[in-house]
């Protein structure tokens, strides 16, 4: 199963299209025995996820493939290897777990600081160890991968991927991480739920892409695919791909979203495909 399900909501309110804030603790324990039932058996958490961490050890994880993902470094750091080790010795004790499946750096660009060499050598020795069986980096610009993937050995990378956002494939990277034997996990298939949003419902500040949502809209009905069905069909369909990691805020989502990944997908027409960084970088919408 390529699906991986991702915890966020279960320990913040998160994403632009959530009516329902987080997760309640009964909530999140139907979603996890439902996902397991049905084949997934990836995780997606951080140690920046709020309680995330906490209430996935509550429920009890134990027998599934867990990947985290360490914060920033602090600035003031003086023992870079004790500050990682016991980062992720609090996240397995939150998680109530001997070891992790992966590792993710959410500021990867700290390695390529002063400290970079000293945050790669501790990942590895938690590998060595077997805290850790994979490490890797959380990017948001298959970009950043260029000056990584030269310097350190990864086993994982996540990114962002969608029906706008194609710059995994336009850059060479999918193919690239392929050859390099590197897992690519893609996320951010719904872009935050915006790419679900009836037009009714969608922030007018979007409006600006118009003729983007209208061909859309246009391919959707000549189809008959709904929007959940066409962002996670077109995912799943990329070989390149080996995890794709939707976040849900209850099990009625997680039912639509099982349901809706059955299925081929016709293709996408070249005219929803976007470079604008504002519209693809939900990073950038609070300025819009």
């Amino acid at each position: 199963m390529k699906l991986a399900l991702g915890t966020v909501q279960f320990g913040l309110d998160y994403g632009i299209a959530n009516q329902r804030g987080q997760v309640s603790q009964d909530e999140a324990r139907s979603i996890l025995d439902h996902a397991k039932a049905h084949g997934i058996g990836t995780l997606d958490t951080a140690i920046n996820y709020g309680n995330s961490e906490q209430r996935l050890g509550e429920i009890g994880v134990i027998g599934w493939q867990v990947i985290s993902k360490l914060p920033a470094l602090p600035d003031q750091c003086q023992d870079v290897e004790a500050w990682v080790r016991s980062e992720v010795q609090a996240s397995l004790e939150r998680l109530r777990i001997t070891s992790l499946r992966g590792l993710l750096l959410h500021r990867p660009e700290q390695l390529l600081g002063k400290h970079g060499e000293n945050i790669y050598q501790a990942l590895r020795a938690l590998k060595q160890q077997g805290l850790v069986e994979k490490t890797g980096v959380s990017i948001y610009d298959p970009a950043e991968l260029d000056p990584l993937a030269q310097r350190f050995q990864l086993d994982i990378v996540q990114a962002p991927f969608n029906m706008l956002d194609r710059r995994l494939i336009t850059s060479g990277w999918m193919d690239r991480l392929a050859q390099m034997n590197i897992e690519l996990h893609a996320r951010s298939v719904f872009l935050q739920g915006l790419l679900l949003m009836p037009a009714a419902k969608r922030p007018s500040k979007f409006n600006r892409w118009l003729p983007i949502w209208q061909r859309w809209e246009q391919w959707l009905a000549e189809t008959g695919l709904t929007p959940l069905q066409a962002c996670l069909r077109d995912a799943l369909a990329q070989t390149g791909i080996a995890r794709v990691v939707v976040g849900v805020d209850s099990l009625v989502q997680l039912k639509e979203i099982l349901l809706a990944a059955e299925g081929s997908l016709p293709e996408l027409p070249e005219a929803v495909h976007s470079n604008d960084i504002d519209l693809i970088n939900p990073a950038r919408w609070e300025n819009l």
